[in-house]
Formats: C-alpha cells, structure tokens, sequence
C-alpha cells in the first residue's frame, strides 16, 4: 500500500510540474492545498469594473412571497430585484402579518418567521419589511408595537444592515379606516426609528375597484379582489423602485 501511495503521488508531482503555474495551483490540490483553499473561502476578485450586487431581502405576507401554493419568483419583490440588479432572499408567509399568524398549519407572525427564515443568514445590505394587510382586523397600536419589535431585533442582529418598512398594499383605491389606521401607526414608528416609510396606500399606487369605477385595479388585481397578477407584481416593483431611487437605496450597501 505504502509503495502504490508513492507511485500515486510522484505520478501526481510530475503531471503537476509539467502543467503551466496558473493550472498547477488551480488544480493541484496536494501541492498547493492551503493556497487553493484560502483563495476559494476568498470568493471572487474584486478588480476594476467588478462590483458585487447588493445582497436584500424581504420579509411580508401573501403580497411579497405570492398566495397560498405560489412561488416568490413571481411576485414584486424578485421583480423589484431584476431591475436593480439585486441577490435577493424572499421570506414571509402568506395570511401573516406583524400580529397576524396565517392558516392552522403555521401559527407565526413576522418575528418568528424571520428569526426562521432569515435571521440567522449573514446580514445583508438592505431588509424590506412589508406588512400590515393582514392585521387589519387588529388594534394599530398593538401592530405597532409588534413592528418595532421586529424591526429592533433586525437591527439587533444585524448592525449595519439598512431598513425599511412598507405599509399595507391593499387590492383597491378605498381600503378600511383600520388599515389606514395601521399604515399611520407604522408610518409613525417608521419616523420614531429613522427608518424610510414607503406608502403604498398614500402614493395611490392601487386605484378604484376591479369590478367597478375608474382606475387601475382592473388591469393588475386578480380575480380575488386582493392579489396583484403578473402584470400588477411588476408594477408594485416599478413604483418601488421609484419610491427606492428617491431614498437613494437602489445600490444599498451595509453601514
């Protein structure tokens, strides 16, 4: 056995030796073990003209990971990532909210589902926080609170990690007075943390009603009443990426 090894690594020796340098390091791990492996846990060169993309996730309901039995890819937050040239991370449920816990099978708000889905990942340049929809049955203030314990714990994790918190998305132009007041009590607490607001609600970016009435509802709502379609995701992503090139957030990167 001894012997078969020797033979091996001589063959090894010299088929290293007869190969140029940059191949002999790249591909011969007995040689040059330590500086193979110390370049791979490098990652990639960052030399003129290359940049890294921003590393951003998402935390939402139904509107940011898609309905139950959708995919993320298909909604505005990968949309929002194609056009900024983004790596993103999708997490959320549908149904959840930052007091609302979705369907009998998973019972997690927003801060447990963070802590699952995303927490523990290394931080990335920017989180979105978007919710509020579905915990309009709830009192604002008790939203509220449980917002600025997300968002406080996500700051906690993550130091230098940029935030921002997106109110309620709603499927019409005249959604409830609980969830306007629920988007005032989160743009609120936005203004109390120095966190950017985005309002989708203020900014009128879903107008009128799919069955009735002037606006745009009827071109990107579903069927549902609530649920963007494909053409919808993609505008939700094209207002936000207007309302992130005014906050200067479309390259984010960590403080």
């Amino acid at each position: 056995m001894t012997s078969r090894r020797a033979r091996r690594g001589a063959a090894i020796l010299m088929l290293c030796l007869s190969l140029p340098v940059g191949l002999s390091l790249a591909g011969c791990g007995g040689l040059a073990g330590p500086v193979h492996r110390s370049a791979a846990a490098a990652g990639p060169a960052k030399g003129p003209g290359r940049s890294v993309p921003p590393v951003v996730m998402f935390l939402g309901d139904s509107y940011t990971v898609g309905e139950r039995g959708a995919v993320p890819e298909t909604t505005y937050a990968p949309a929002t990532a194609r056009l900024l040239g983004w790596q993103v991370i999708v997490g959320g449920r549908a149904g959840t909210g930052f007091v609302a816990r979705g369907g009998q099978a998973h019972r997690e708000a927003f801060l447990e589902l963070f802590e699952s889905q995303l927490g523990w990942r290394p931080a990335p340049d920017l989180l979105i926080v978007s919710g509020g929809h579905n915990d309009w049955r709830f009192p604002a203030t008790r939203v509220a609170v449980a917002a600025h314990i997300v968002l406080e714990r996500a700051r906690q994790r993550w130091p230098g990690t940029r935030l921002v918190l997106m109110g309620p998305l709603w499927g019409n132009g005249n959604p409830p007075a609980s969830a306007l007041a629920i988007r005032d009590g989160l743009k609120a607490l936005a203004t109390q943390l120095g966190i950017p607001f985005i309002d989708p609600i203020g900014e009128q970016w879903i107008t009128g009603s799919r069955l009735s009435g002037p606006g745009n509802a009827h071109q990107f709502i579903r069927g549902d009443g609530t649920h963007p379609n494909q053409a919808g995701h993609r505008y939700v992503a094209t207002r936000l990426v207007g309302d992130l090139t005014r906050l200067n957030l479309t390259r984010p990167a960590r403080g």
